[in-house]
């Protein structure tokens, strides 16, 4: 006979309510961080009992919010090709992947959690590449790492139309935002800006 199997079709309905429960949390937390799981099943359009059976506490939906763009961060930087492109194009290609991430997810890019040993080893393996083609000077890839990470949350969040963007080149807002934090943290880490534009381009 056709069809899934009993145990098959619940599982599946399972991942459903739960990919419509996190959707939901998503969206409703950016706009207000302290809701209620009452508020996320209403967003969901689920029994408040699905999304207590799912995630039993506010503690346990954050992890799993968080859990799943950890997910994405990896795909990123698998995207992104850290161990094997050239380490500039690397970093301009993972740049252009977080913003998307930035924007889809503007709740849970707030939690710590996300960034979890395995993201941000990927992270500083790209920052050591960087150091050694020496394309920077900063020795520390860790240190890197968080210049980097301060810089991109500083850049994500200038305004439209700010002078800063303007100068970072043509293009639209996001591309200039790339270029504006490739370039901004090549310099900060002891590496020439121009020598990533020229890298970047070729």
């Amino acid at each position: 006979m056709g069809g899934e199997s009993p145990p098959r079709r619940i599982r599946a309905d399972a991942e459903r309510s739960t990919a419509r429960i996190l959707e939901a949390a998503e969206a409703v937390f950016a706009e207000d961080a302290a809701a209620s799981l009452e508020r996320i099943a209403d967003a969901a359009g689920l029994a408040r009992v699905t999304v207590h059976r799912r995630f039993a506490s506010r503690t346990a939906l954050l992890d799993a919010l968080a859990e799943q763009l950890s997910q994405r961060y990896l795909l990123g930087l698998a995207e992104a090709q850290v161990e094997t492109a050239p380490p500039l194009v690397a970093l301009h290609r993972l740049t252009e992947i977080v913003f998307d991430l930035k924007l889809g997810h503007r709740f849970a890019v707030q939690l710590s959690a996300a960034l979890t040993p395995a993201v941000l080893d990927g992270l500083d393996l790209l920052f050591a590449r960087l150091r050694d083609a020496g394309a920077i000077t900063a020795a520390d890839p860790a240190w890197c790492r968080q210049v980097y990470l301060a810089l991109l949350h500083e850049v994500y969040d200038l305004p439209t139309g700010s002078p800063t963007l303007t100068s970072a080149g043509a293009g639209g807002e996001v591309e200039a935002k790339v270029n504006l934090l490739v370039r901004t943290a090549v310099g900060a880490l002891g590496g020439s800006s121009d020598a990533a534009g020229v890298s970047l381009d070729s």
